[in-house]
């Protein structure tokens, strides 16, 4: 239980030239006024000295030092609407430097009004401006996705980045750090529909996956903004609709790159939870391919298993009869690839899997009447 100052003991609150907003009338617990997330410090000074509470005083020097951080941030913000093009570049380079090096200051950042210049930055012809507006665009969404979120104009900026991800002026840089913002804002639950909804977006992260000539960190980075939006359910036909699975299963055939299959999967895994992946598995052979993963001869990492897991057994369950066929046939033979899952996987992945192992048996005893392995019996006792 935190201690609470009362109104004896809280003699000053000093604020690095600002208020405190949204608060309440009930005294704040001294952790959360002295938190290091908290945008400003705060000076505390109990009265009784004989008994010194258990939390560090912010100093006048902590307070100075703040000061000329919020000097600082202004002054570049200010640099960025400059008519010269060489200060908006140095202030952009300073922003970017500041606020990968110090999260104290991306609220700051984020609070002097530099994310609508920052936006805008994204659609100059300048590489490497849109370089140092999208990392800066980046650093800040770590600490500041709300303030992202509602900059009108932010998610199309985005976009205009990733769209001409081929193009010969476009900075492959700024592709990546636009698809790993958009992953950072896909981490709150409330911003996936939104993302999800613009098309555009979907479309040029599907282009990226599939262009041959993408860079790999490209490819990483539009996999994990794809998987956030994929994470909502009503998203998953509109990646359907738009070419995700050929895509992704491509990546899964023929890509050899680390790391790759085992995003790829991740987001085969989720949207095959939908009744629009049924058919589109279909003209790719996914069931097949998801199966061959499984297999012990091939090699597959355990992750890439555990989400070949996770696709087959969403498959199953939303798409139709004749899915929920092919799972079984496919599965039965590489029951002990689902059970390699079921007993070396994470917590998740085995629960997935003794329920893909009981869709394969289909509660009629054919993997024990093809299989004599004690095992068997034992997982297909288990509650998924």
């Amino acid at each position: 239980m935190h201690e609470r100052l009362t109104n004896s003991e809280f003699v000053t609150c000093q604020l690095a030239r600002t208020s405190i907003s949204n608060t309440t009338n009930h005294p704040a617990p001294i952790s959360f006024l002295l938190s290091k997330s908290y945008p400003f410090p705060l000076a505390i000074i109990p009265t009784n000295t004989t008994q010194i509470p258990e939390f560090q005083i912010q100093t006048q020097s902590d307070i100075a030092k703040m000061e000329v951080k919020v000097r600082t941030v202004r002054s570049l913000v200010s640099k960025l609407s400059s008519v010269s093009s060489q200060t908006r570049a140095d202030a952009l380079k300073e922003l970017r430097l500041i606020t990968k090096l110090d999260p104290d200051s991306r609220p700051l950042v984020a609070e002097s009004g530099a994310i609508p210049y920052l936006s805008e930055t994204l659609f100059d012809s300048s590489p490497s401006l849109q370089d140092d507006a999208a990392a800066a665009l980046l650093n800040v969404s770590i600490s500041c996705r709300h303030s992202l979120i509602s900059t009108r104009g932010l998610l199309d900026a985005l976009s205009h980045v990733l769209r001409h991800h081929a193009s010969p002026s476009s900075s492959p840089f700024a592709v990546q750090s636009s698809a790993a913002t958009l992953h950072s804002l896909l981490v709150v639950d409330d911003y996936r529909p939104m993302i999800g909804s613009k098309r555009d977006i979907v479309y040029s992260l599907i282009d990226i996956v599939k262009s041959p000539n993408s860079p790999a960190r490209s490819v990483k980075d539009a996999l994990k903004a794809l998987f956030g939006i994929a994470l909502y359910a009503l998203n998953r036909g509109a990646l359907v609709e738009l070419g995700a699975v050929p895509a992704l299963f491509t990546l899964v055939v023929k890509d050899g790159r680390v790391g790759i299959v085992e995003d790829a999967t991740a987001v085969i895994a989720q949207v095959a939870g939908c009744e629009e992946s049924e058919e589109a598995f279909q003209r790719v052979s996914g069931v097949r391919v998801l199966a061959d993963l499984l297999d012990l001869s091939t090699g597959s990492s355990l992750r890439s298993k555990e989400n070949a897991v996770g696709a087959l057994l969403n498959l199953s369950r939303c798409g139709g009869e004749r899915a929920l066929r092919e799972v079984r046939e496919e599965g039965l033979g590489v029951v002990d690839g689902i059970a390699d899952v079921a007993e070396s996987g994470s917590a998740k992945a085995k629960s997935k899997a003794v329920a893909l192992l009981k869709v394969v048996d289909g509660g009629s005893g054919s993997i024990a009447s093809v299989f004599r392995d004690p095992r068997f019996h034992s997982l297909l006792n288990q509650t998924s």
